[in-house]
């Protein structure tokens, strides 16, 4: 038989209640108390039974992970990769277990934010992804459950979010390339109803706007995922209607696929920019541009913004992480 609550009581000399205080981390127990019962549970071994605890304080000290069914296949998208390291570190310091639910439809997503609150499965969920009109915040926000959402929510009131500056990421982007001399630069985005998307897209043509330089419809491509296959064929449709100086695509993968097409064929002379700035990114020949989105950190700030929320009541609205242009070989034109 395991060891209980009642036998690190006896090794502390207190009572099984004050265990449990110790355990939820009141602030009513004198640090020497602690410290016996802290010790106690060190030299018994003794593990808290989670669902117990759940039961006793009405919490499962769970956090719902909702992301995308390309995040089940890391190796293709490490950018959920990150994203998770940085949530699972949080969620680690700070006593919380973590479940994951996948989707490939909005309608899934939303049977999977179902299921957790029916089933009383998670005190709270984080969303990775935001569309536009998202009935998932509409349908939490309805049902007053905690939640936090990866990515700028179209209506940001009485939302917990954290994101880039994805606007300000790409018309930098691109005010760097026009100081370097280009002034046509191709656009590669996918999932144009992503909001992260649209700010990309946005910041691109706010950039040709703010500069002075016509923006040509025609090299902006977008696409249905975040493929390197569908950047290849993208980078393939424009190099039919003309050659630009610059191509930036809205994630490494893209950018991969871009590269393959150039490369196969002989082409030089385009520089070529991608963003999360991937691992694989620097092994590229030419070693990628990319912008940095330091997705872990997003993952980190969003589960504590959900722990402030449970535990403190804190209504933090939004983090904004930085990103950073990390240039390589392919900008090098």
């Amino acid at each position: 038989m395991g060891v209980t609550i009642k036998d690190v009581a006896k090794e502390a000399n207190v009572s099984p209640s004050t265990v449990s205080r110790v355990i939820a981390g009141s602030n009513r127990i004198s640090e020497e108390t602690k410290k016996r019962v802290k010790d106690a549970i060190e030299k018994l071994n003794y593990h808290p039974n989670v669902v117990a605890r759940g039961l006793s304080n009405k919490m499962t000290k769970v956090i719902g992970i909702v992301l995308p069914t390309e995040g089940e296949n890391l190796f293709k998208n490490p950018f959920f990769v990150y994203v998770m390291t940085g949530i699972s570190k949080y969620a680690q310091e700070s006593g919380y277990y973590i479940m994951y639910t996948f989707f490939k439809t909005e309608e899934e997503k939303l049977s999977s934010i179902k299921n957790y609150i029916n089933s009383n499965l998670a005190d709270g969920i984080i969303l990775t992804t935001v569309h536009s009109k998202d009935k998932c915040i509409k349908y939490l926000q309805e049902k007053e459950f905690p939640f936090v959402v990866i990515g700028r929510p179209e209506d940001t009131k009485n939302v917990l979010w954290v994101d880039n500056d994805n606007f300000q990421a790409m018309y930098n982007v691109l005010s760097k390339l026009f100081m370097k001399g280009h002034r046509e630069i191709a656009f590669i985005g996918a999932k144009s109803k992503l909001n992260v998307s649209k700010d990309r897209l946005s910041g691109y043509r706010q950039a040709h706007r703010i500069h002075g330089i016509d923006i040509d419809e025609n090299i902006i491509v977008e696409v249905e995922d975040f493929r390197e296959d569908l950047g290849y064929h993208a980078m393939k449709k424009i190099l039919s209607i003309r050659k630009p100086t610059a191509v930036v695509c809205t994630d490494d993968l893209l950018a991969f696929g871009v590269s393959s097409y150039l490369a196969e064929n002989n082409i030089k002379g385009i520089s070529i920019v991608g963003f999360n700035n991937t691992p694989l990114a620097q092994y590229q020949k030419p070693a990628l541009t990319s912008v940095d989105i330091n997705a872990k950190k997003l993952g980190y700030y969003a589960v504590k913004m959900l722990v402030d929320k449970l535990e403190r009541n804190i209504e933090n609205m939004h983090y904004i992480i930085e990103t950073n242009l990390i240039e390589r070989e392919s900008t090098r034109y």
